[in-house]
């Protein structure tokens, strides 16, 4: 099997699917979110370690006791999709071996790998960093246009996922956007959960160690009654709304 770029592990994840989950985060993203916690996992190689699938394999099999009934493996990143024809042999072997898996994806990346690795994938936690196609690609440089074809395809196959979405104060947070997401996916029945994700500042230091600026250095976090907010309309198209 073709070798994986991984940039690290997360052994004991509670935040990226659910119950207790072995977390990858692989290299490589096509998006260029204003706000990314992540900017190492960015480029395709980076400071990542190409990483053979058996050895991911039998790490995940020997924390399968831990995971319970609710947990397992979340590829994350970066973006997944971007290395998804390496990752579909491991997926095989990781259903053979009956644990649940989840993608963590922005949806914008689509070929026939990509379609066979949602197909074997158990849950897809799927980023929809704006509706608002000016604004996405103002804040991620790229069209949401594959994102929200990605939510169809997954709705058309019977696919569970997950809806999640980043409240940026004066990017994500326009309450006309908001209602405009509660209207495109309100009538989506294979959406599980949808999680309102407050923005945080955690990455701003990845910057200054890569020597990159940090665009967003003006913006501060959420305040509770703009998360109330926002709670509240998406509440009203949403039942399964979750506040992280």
């Amino acid at each position: 099997m073709k070798a994986i770029n991984v940039h690290s592990y997360e052994s004991m994840g509670t935040f990226d699917g659910p119950g207790l989950r072995y977390v990858i985060f692989l290299q490589g993203c096509p998006f260029r979110c204003l706000y990314c916690a992540n900017p190492d996992t960015i480029d395709m190689v980076g400071e990542s370690h190409a990483t053979s699938p058996q050895y991911i394999l039998e790490q995940a099999k020997s924390m399968k006791p831990f995971f319970g009934k609710r947990g397992g493996v979340t590829f994350s990143g970066g973006e997944p999709t971007v290395q998804a024809e390496a990752l579909v042999p491991l997926f095989e072997q990781l259903k053979k071996a009956g644990i649940h898996i989840c993608v963590d994806s922005n949806g914008t990346v689509w070929n026939e790998h990509v379609e066979r690795l949602f197909s074997l994938a158990d849950l897809i936690l799927l980023d929809v960093k704006e509706i608002n196609p000016e604004r996405h690609r103002h804040i991620t440089e790229r069209s949401n246009e594959r994102t929200l074809q990605t939510a169809a395809w997954l709705e058309e196959h019977n696919h569970p996922f997950w809806l999640r979405y980043v409240l940026v104060p004066g990017l994500s947070d326009f309450e006309e956007d908001l209602h405009a997401l509660g209207r495109h996916f309100k009538d989506y029945k294979q959406i599980e959960r949808v999680e309102l994700l407050p923005y945080h500042t955690l990455g701003v230091h990845k910057y200054e160690s890569m020597g990159l600026e940090y665009k967003l250095k003006d913006t501060k976090e959420n305040t509770p009654e703009q998360i109330d907010r926002a709670e509240a309309i998406l509440r009203t198209y949403f039942p399964q709304l979750v506040v992280n």
